[in-house]
């Protein structure tokens, strides 16, 4: 059980969103919302507040009359929830719905109590909400998904619940839930803010890291079928620069390979004296997608911790518009909602997994290539050549895959197209950059899993498994429960998609 008070690190956020970690509600957070309710209905009477007495957007400049306000935000969730395209996966939607409740929970938005306690309910009860992938521009935030959530939240729209797309009165009527009624401003509070966007990002993180996981162990597994040396990630190379990723990839490859009976010391070989070859057999060193592991792969790992340093603080403010200050008596109107952060870091994040993409492709292509391994048959290809193919097919799809990836990475921050009848004349772009971010570490998943299997049919191939250090012994081992040793053809799409899995996993 997780209590949500003032601030969720990313870390308790993915033990609800991953662990299925139950959340409850403090009681200091419970009278932090009270009072900022409260206030707001005691200060909103006589004065002009957005969104509470007025019209939307462009339409701010319309009052509207005591007897419609309440109706007027039903108005704007039902209007707003107009996306389209693929829902949303139920871990993005379950994150989304933690962001906001988080951001809600921070008394500056002036909503009743009973948003956050139904909020508490879906994510506790794995209730998922229809949300889509397309409608929201990322300016006044998230506006069109989470009208999804707040079209919900009045017992209205479809939810997914125990794998059923089903109408939400009927599971609400089945679980004893209560729709919440509106009480002030709770339309516009609901969906007026990053949440889906941040919330599609810290998942992003999450898996991103385990990329970078697969893609060290990956390029241990390559160094040790090669026997390369050991110097390019050793501590006297890698300390000689000042970058903590780089350090800390070339230390999870030392930690990896520590025992490994394959990698060799260049003072052993090349150091010695011995060699008098005007033209070396053994390669004096390998090929950068082997060598530069720790260079390559350092940014990513730094960016990805970057990335995570700005979602925390993302999914702990408050990103409403306005903002109700209890503290100074005042509400104030700002763009608080606005998506700038999150889409430039999923921008980042989704260019760095591009290039771990292209990283894993590079590789398999140096195991597949005879020509400039000089040590495995034409593909990994371990029955009869000509006659079989080993993994020529798949490298298509890898190659294929990782193109998709080059493509996705253009900018979404800096593809700002003004609508909204040109009040939102310059938006983030954020949820479209989240969505496409997950995309992309979908795809290198992918692109991983083809390399994964084409490393376990090596190891095979120089017959090496005993010589393997300890880690990739037992990487090669879980490998194997999902890739049997192939000789002869098979399909291998249902392979890839196993190993996809695990890696996610």
């Amino acid at each position: 059980m997780k209590t949500i008070n003032d601030y969720l690190t990313i870390k308790e956020f993915n033990e609800v969103l991953f662990e299925n970690k139950k959340i409850e509600i403090s009681k200091e957070l419970i009278d932090r919302v009270n009072n900022c309710y409260d206030f707001l209905q005691s200060f909103s009477k006589n004065k002009v507040i957005y969104g509470v007495n007025t019209g939307f957007g462009p339409m701010a400049q319309y009052r509207i009359q005591e007897q419609d306000q309440l109706q007027l935000q039903y108005n704007l969730i039902r209007s707003h929830s107009s996306g389209t395209g693929q829902p949303l996966s139920a871990e993005h939607v379950k994150a989304s719905i933690l962001a906001r409740l988080n951001s809600l929970s921070l008394g500056k938005s002036g909503i009743h109590i009973s948003v956050i306690e139904l909020m508490r309910e879906l994510i506790n009860r794995d209730i998922t909400p229809l949300m889509f992938a397309h409608g929201g521009v990322g300016a006044s935030g998230d506006l069109v998904q989470l009208a999804h959530l707040a079209l919900v939240l009045i017992g209205e729209g479809e939810v997914f619940y125990r794998g059923e797309r089903r109408e939400t009165k009927a599971v609400f009527q089945e679980l004893g839930l209560t729709p919440i009624e509106i009480k002030l401003r709770e339309g516009l509070a609901l969906i007026n803010g990053t949440s889906v966007m941040t919330g599609i990002g810290i998942v992003n993180t999450y898996k991103a890291q385990k990329l970078i996981d697969w893609s060290i162990k990956a390029s241990c597994f390559i160094n040790e079928l090669v026997q390369a040396y050991d110097d390019h990630f050793s501590v006297e190379l890698n300390q000689a620069k000042l970058h903590e990723g780089q350090r800390d990839v070339a230390q999870a490859m030392r930690n990896h390979l520590a025992d490994s009976q394959l990698i060799r010391r260049r003072h052993e070989h090349l150091y010695n004296g011995n060699n008098s070859e005007d033209i070396f057999k053994e390669k004096v060193q390998e090929y950068y997608s082997l060598r530069c592991v720790p260079q390559i792969l350092g940014p990513i790992f730094d960016t990805v911790r970057s990335v995570e340093a700005i979602l925390e603080k993302e999914i702990n403010s408050a990103n409403d518009n306005p903002i109700v200050d209890v503290a100074t008596q005042h509400v104030y109107h700002g763009g608080n909602f606005h998506g700038d952060y999150i889409s430039l870091e999923m921008d980042r994040l989704k260019l760095v997994v591009t290039k771990l993409s292209m990283l894993a492709e590079r590789q398999l292509n140096y195991l597949l290539n005879s020509k400039i391994n000089e040590l495995l048959p034409p593909f990994v290809n371990l029955g009869k050549l000509g006659f079989n193919f080993g993994m020529q097919g798949v490298q298509f799809t890898a190659t294929s895959t990782t193109a998709e990836n080059q493509a996705l990475s253009t900018s979404m921050y800096v593809h700002s197209i003004p609508n909204n009848n040109d009040n939102q004349d310059i938006v983030s772009m954020g949820t479209n950059a989240a969505v496409i971010c997950s995309k992309v570490i979908e795809n290198a998943f992918e692109v991983l899993a083809i390399e994964w299997i084409t490393i376990a049919q090596a190891v095979e191939a120089l017959d090496i498994e005993d010589r393997l250090s300890s880690a990739s012994r037992s990487v090669y081992r879980e490998l194997r429960e999902l890739v049997p040793v192939f000789k002869e053809d098979i399909v291998m799409y249902p392979i890839v998609n196993n190993v996809k899995e695990y890696l996610i996993k």
